[in-house]
């Protein structure tokens, strides 16, 4: 009976030591990376202030919903073309990166949260822009029938809101863990690996055609006269 051998049922890969060490070296090289970044990059703070947006005497309290989604899209573009940049002490191009505003669907309150590498800084950011919607409000409040109104000033962060070091590392090591299992399964066979494989489909091919018996010819008798 044959008998194929061990080496034969392994795929071409696994009996290539060298290929699988990409793997552990792409894991390595992306929590160096990872690490070396977090390490690198400034910590980043986030301050927030909630401004609220009340009807006026005599005016559908259900507008207030609608008008607090519209001052939550424009927040930005009313406290640079206001008094905000001044108040925060950065530039209209840092409110406009570092600074956004989210409504609610059901609520009429906007929140406005400011990011940047001093907590200091965050705080002033936030409450220079919710500043900026409640002055902007009470210019069109004749018209609007609403008002915004300050309903909570920024606090000064205690602990950033930017990923660690150790926690980047192993985001990275994931990341290269991830894109060394691809480069394994894209990666193309070599030559010596498909050369190996054709050898031994050609080595069993006689085998499989020794063990299958050559028909007998059926012996002649002669007939009885």
């Amino acid at each position: 009976m044959n008998t194929t051998p061990p080496r034969a049922l392994l795929p071409a890969g696994l009996r290539s030591p060298g290929r699988w060490a990409v793997l552990p070296a792409a894991v390595l090289a992306g929590a160096a990376l990872g690490g070396g970044y977090g390490a690198v990059k400034a910590p980043e703070y986030a301050a927030t202030s909630y401004v609220i947006v009340v009807p006026a005497e005599k005016a559908d309290p259900a507008a207030a919903v609608g008008f607090a989604q519209a001052y939550g899209r424009v927040a930005t573009d009313i406290a640079v073309t206001g008094d905000a940049q001044v108040w925060a002490g950065v530039t209209a191009d840092t409110l406009r990166k570092n600074v956004q505003a989210e409504t609610s669907p059901d609520a009429p309150m906007i929140s406005i949260t400011a990011r940047s590498a001093k907590p200091a800084q965050a705080v002033s950011m936030a409450d220079g822009v919710a500043r900026a919607l409640v002055l902007d409000s009470s210019h069109v409040a004749g018209s609007t029938g609403v008002k915004v109104v300050q309903f909570s000033r920024a606090t000064k962060p205690v602990s950033p809101v930017s990923p660690s070091a150790p926690l980047s590392a192993l985001v990275g090591g994931c990341a290269g863990g991830l894109l060394g299992g691809l480069v394994l399964l894209v990666r193309p066979r070599r030559p010596a690996a498909r050369g190996e494989a054709r050898h031994s489909r050609q080595a069993t091919a006689p085998a499989a055609s020794a063990a299958v018996p050559a028909p007998t010819a059926a012996a002649h008798q002669p007939e009885a006269v």
